[in-house]
């Protein structure tokens, strides 16, 4: 899992942790990795870059607001972020949008509410079979891009 941050925010230091705890490998990068502020849209479009290219599975990326880097992760080409606040629109994301990056707000979220919000990410095996077609259909708008 390749978790990203713009700062370092009580919440994705909790997700990382988190995470290596459940026993997951972790690539930590932007802020978690140089311990200092890194732009939003690097942040963004490198966590959506390891997952793309199969490095990791999925991943978390977390600014401020948490919308700009989901814009930016957004940008990279098979990459579907979800904007998260509550663990229902994560689960969601997941089972009906096959939502392989989760974006979150370092403002918002407190370390125990990104916990939850991670579990709930991490509770869908597999997607809803009734959205499979709206799914391939927006994987399709990617081959269109230019």
């Amino acid at each position: 899992m390749a978790v990203g941050a713009d700062d370092i925010y009580p919440a994705a230091r909790a997700v990382v942790e988190h995470l290596r705890a459940r026993g997951f490998e972790v690539v930590e990068l932007g802020s978690l990795k140089s311990g200092k502020v890194e732009p939003w849209p690097e942040v963004g479009t490198e966590v959506g870059e390891k997952v793309t290219s199969g490095q990791v599975d999925w991943g978390v990326v977390i600014c401020y607001t948490g919308t700009g880097v989901s814009i930016a992760a957004n940008k990279v080409r098979g990459v579907r972020a979800a904007l998260c606040f509550d663990a229902e629109t994560a689960r969601g994301a997941r089972l009906w949008n096959d939502a392989n990056v989760l974006a979150l707000s370092g403002r918002l979220a407190s370390p125990q509410v990104a916990k939850e919000i991670v579990e709930a990410w991490l509770s869908v095996d597999s997607i809803d079979e009734s959205e499979r077609r709206n799914i391939e259909k927006l994987k399709g708008y990617d081959s269109a891009r230019v």
